[in-house]
């Protein structure tokens, strides 16, 4: 089925939400969109989105996409008290695209198979910049009939999708580990770049050197230069750190695997969440580092 005969209910319009959102509508797809705040609904109807009550939405869709913080909030769209759930038409597939355990992946796709619908493990990765011009990754698991049914969305939001087999919850795994690299990369980086300020260099001189050596990382080019800037706008918020390394800690401790870079980098996360800094853009756990060593930032006053 082409995307433009195809009806989407997409769930959660944040930075990443939104921009596939609007690339579905851009790709000739209808999508209702839905926001437990109002202005980014607002914002995609403007663009071309619809407005429907969750049953009117549910029974037309072909396709839930949802793009929600945690297990919880995913739980809660799927099978709370207006849950999408019980709206959709059988063979309509679940796109699932938060950071979860996987054990909990495996779950809702058996409660959502006794529904009769199909349930993609597709967690996604890439940013908000990526994600609005439908070049995401996706790491996805499910049984084949679930990848046919996504196609269509996929094939708009993604750049690659990693197919991880016929069993959710691989999707999941894969990326607890991308998520592991991820936050220890970034508390890496604010280490190094305030590191430097000790021994004399600037931030911005290490932002010229680092990406030219073997040192560098994706993370480091991309969050680097927020510092130099002096700029947390959050384009991924501290926040989501403890969360998201929170989840791979406890995967970890079911393996019985010790993971203590990990855990490192998680109370730098925390440290800066219960510094107030949560809402800021994540390379703001630099603000850690120079705090404890006297050090001020560029931006400071």
């Amino acid at each position: 089925m082409r995307l433009s005969d195809q009806t989407i209910a997409f769930f959660g319009l944040g930075s990443m939400g939104y921009g596939m959102a609007a690339t579905l509508i851009r790709a000739g797809a209808t999508v209702f969109g839905f926001d437990v705040a109002p202005g980014p609904v607002g914002k995609l109807v403007g663009e071309g989105g619809r407005r429907a009550g969750i049953a009117e939405a549910g029974a037309q869709a072909d396709a839930a996409v949802i793009v929600v913080l945690n297990a919880a909030q995913l739980e809660a769209v799927l099978f709370g008290a207006d849950g999408i759930a019980a709206h959709l038409r059988p063979g309509a597939v679940i796109i699932a695209c938060p950071t979860i355990a996987p054990d909990q992946a495996r779950a809702l796709a058996t409660r959502c198979s006794e529904c009769g619908l199909h349930y993609l493990d597709a967690p996604i990765s890439g940013g908000a910049a990526k994600a609005a011009r439908g070049a995401l990754s996706v790491m996805a698991s499910g049984s084949p009939e679930a990848f046919a049914a996504a196609k269509p969305v996929l094939d708009a939001v993604a750049e690659t999708v990693f197919d991880l087999g016929p069993e959710p919850g691989a999707g999941s795994a894969m990326k607890a580990i991308n998520q592991m690299l991820a936050g220890v990369h970034i508390a890496a980086m604010a280490e190094a770049v305030t590191f430097g300020m000790t021994q004399g260099i600037s931030p911005q001189k290490t932002l010229e050197v680092i990406p030219q050596c073997a040192g560098t990382s994706w993370m480091f080019e991309n969050r680097a230069p927020h510092i130099v800037a002096g700029d947390y706008t959050p384009h991924s918020a501290v926040d989501i750190w403890p969360k998201d390394l929170g989840i791979v800690l406890e995967i970890a401790r079911g393996a019985k695997f010790s993971a203590p870079l990990t855990a490192a980098a998680l109370q730098q996360f925390l440290a800066a969440s219960g510094s107030g800094l949560g809402r800021e853009d994540d390379a703001a756990v630099a603000k850690v580092y120079a705090r404890n060593a006297g050090l001020d930032l560029p931006g400071d006053d």
